[in-house]
């Protein structure tokens, strides 16, 4: 039995290498958004995540809701928290709340922290709405199809969940969900990484 059960594994494992990179390569291949760092190449982990702790923050280019570009490599030297958020994630609306009153208006004055908000497939006018209904004053930037997400996740994963990026450009942190307990350690690694 322990014989059939070891080359039954590595064909699965073989399978779902070559599948991740077949779709690896569609999606490259749509995008709007440029990648010019690193782009994930392992399988989405159990939250989703394509990206790891440790490795180069991918990057891209995102158009803001006030119109101004935003390019995360042109970040670096910075503390950056990336949230990925939409409208109708209940979620999302319960956590932000917490970032504008225990992060950004903590740090917004800070010039070696930046923080953005990228609204997951809206239009202008939803994510503005959105970012009222809220009460959220720092940037929001659009990600029209996903493209940005699909950097950092599998598309088909889902919503809230914040990537934070040392000075280096590397991740220092991923969150998933709404944890009290999680975001604590985060607030906490954001401190940390500003000191």
């Amino acid at each position: 039995m322990k014989k059939l059960i070891i080359p039954v594994m590595a064909l699965a494992f073989f399978t779902a290498c070559q599948s991740g990179k077949k779709n690896e390569g569609v999606e490259k291949e749509s995008q709007s958004v440029t990648a010019t760092n690193e782009t994930p190449t392992a399988a989405a982990d159990e939250r989703g995540y394509l990206v790891r702790v440790g490795e180069m923050a991918p990057d891209f280019t995102m158009t803001l809701t006030d119109g101004k570009t935003m390019k995360l490599s042109e970040q670096r030297g910075k503390v950056v928290m990336l949230q990925f958020t939409a409208s109708w994630c209940g979620v999302c609306r319960k956590e932000m709340p917490f970032i504008e009153k225990d992060i950004w208006k903590k740090y917004k004055d800070n010039p070696k922290f930046a923080l953005f908000g990228i609204d997951r497939d809206e239009p202008l006018e939803t994510v503005l709405t959105f970012a009222t209904q809220t009460g959220v004053t720092y940037p929001m930037g659009l990600d029209p199809n996903a493209d940005i997400f699909a950097l950092y996740a599998d598309r088909k994963s889902g919503i809230t969940r914040n990537v934070i990026i040392n000075t280096d450009g590397k991740i220092a942190m991923l969150t998933r969900l709404f944890n009290e307990e999680e975001f604590e350690t985060m607030c906490q690694e954001i401190e940390k990484l500003l000191q």
